[in-house]
């Protein structure tokens, strides 16, 4: 017998769930899960994705804020690095962190921290910007701040003044561990005592970590 169609306003009856039945719903979409990455490292654009927590933009270019594992959510087209601890550290004097320089001023340079040296990437409780002062980069005259960082600098530091938010690189091992040409945005190569952009061939000079290139902490 042929089915007559539904007529408007009538009700469609909907199966009879028994108690005590699970009515499945359609999976939740997950976020895609990709490698972990380094604060600075390049993790897509703004094209590709909408950026959002532990992430920032330059150019267009989105890259990662802190350490952590990179999730790519399809549905929203977003991307976000999430880190990879779970309880959030408490900032000490003393403690080496990993920030990225904010700006340069004519005496300090202005760094943001994302993490603290064995303690963890989650967001730092206490955590506010800090300062590298010219008298706390080196042990050598410092004649121009700006030869030593520039901003978006990936550096490694030590807490020496919580009061004041004071950080320090008079240490060979703290330092600029990744940097940018300030001409094309290219990540630059170790070329001995300074770095030279392998794209444009510019060279330019930083306070060096000697982790620098490496991705150690």
């Amino acid at each position: 017998m042929e089915e007559l169609p539904q007529e408007a306003g009538e009700e469609v009856e909907q199966p009879e769930v028994q108690p005590g039945e699970q009515i499945e719903e359609p999976p939740e979409e997950e976020p895609e899960e990709k490698n972990i990455v380094l604060p600075g490292d390049l993790i897509g654009t703004s094209e590709e994705f909408t950026p959002k927590s532990g992430t920032f933009v330059d150019k267009g270019n989105i890259y990662a804020a802190t350490t952590g594992v990179v999730k790519i959510n399809t549905r929203e087209r977003s991307i976000s690095v999430m880190p990879v601890t779970n309880v959030p550290p408490h900032l000490q004097a003393g403690d080496i962190v990993v920030g990225q320089v904010t700006d340069v001023k004519d005496s300090v340079a202005l760094v943001e921290i994302a993490s603290i040296k064995g303690r963890g990437e989650r967001e730092i409780v206490n955590a506010e910007q800090a300062a590298i002062h010219v008298s706390n980069v080196k042990d050598a005259y410092v004649k121009e701040l700006s030869s030593e960082f520039s901003p978006f600098d990936i550096v490694k530091a030590k807490v020496i003044d919580m009061r004041n938010m004071r950080l320090s690189t008079v240490n060979k091992e703290l330092g600029v561990m990744k940097a940018y040409c300030s001409n094309c945005r290219t990540v630059l190569k170790r070329d001995n005592s300074k770095l030279k952009c392998p794209n444009c061939g510019r060279i330019e000079t930083r306070k060096i970590s000697s982790d620098y290139g490496t991705g150690i902490v």
